[in-house]
């Protein structure tokens, strides 16, 4: 699996894995259109200004999205997302890994942060098993 720089045919699928207003909310934070374009989806998702990664299986499948910025301090991990059908396969944690260290060495940091909802429990599950608090 490896890194690379998100392509707009990711874009579209991953686009496809909202259905509502409040699923795009729960993964994005406030202030993403919906519902959207691609052209807004892209504009929101801010890809001019924020270190975004699609990380594809070495099949070239679309596994995961996410992109990472500096926040007090730290590398603050953001808009994490799993294929739904890679779910359940560690694709989460090989996310956050290779994000993480390249973020870190990116960034000049020595710790990751990153935000969940109290109720997306599937993920805080995740970000437990991985070490995050």
């Amino acid at each position: 699996m490896q890194l690379i720089q998100p392509m707009e045919n990711h874009l579209i699928e991953m686009m496809s894995w909202f259905t509502n207003a409040q699923e795009l909310t729960d993964w994005s934070g406030p202030n993403f259109r919906y519902p959207f374009d691609l052209s807004s989806f892209m504009v929101d998702l801010k890809l001019s200004t924020l270190r975004s990664f699609s990380l594809v299986s070495n099949e070239s499948d679309f596994l995961a999205f996410g992109q990472y910025y500096q926040r007090l301090g730290k590398c603050h991990l953001g808009r994490l997302i799993v294929n739904p059908n890679f779910r359940g396969n560690g694709i989460a944690a090989e996310l956050m890994l290779q994000m993480g260290k390249l973020g870190l060495n990116d960034l000049a940091v020595k710790e990751c942060s990153l935000f969940v909802l109290k109720h997306n429990t599937r993920a805080i599950k995740s970000y437990e098993k991985f070490g995050f608090s």
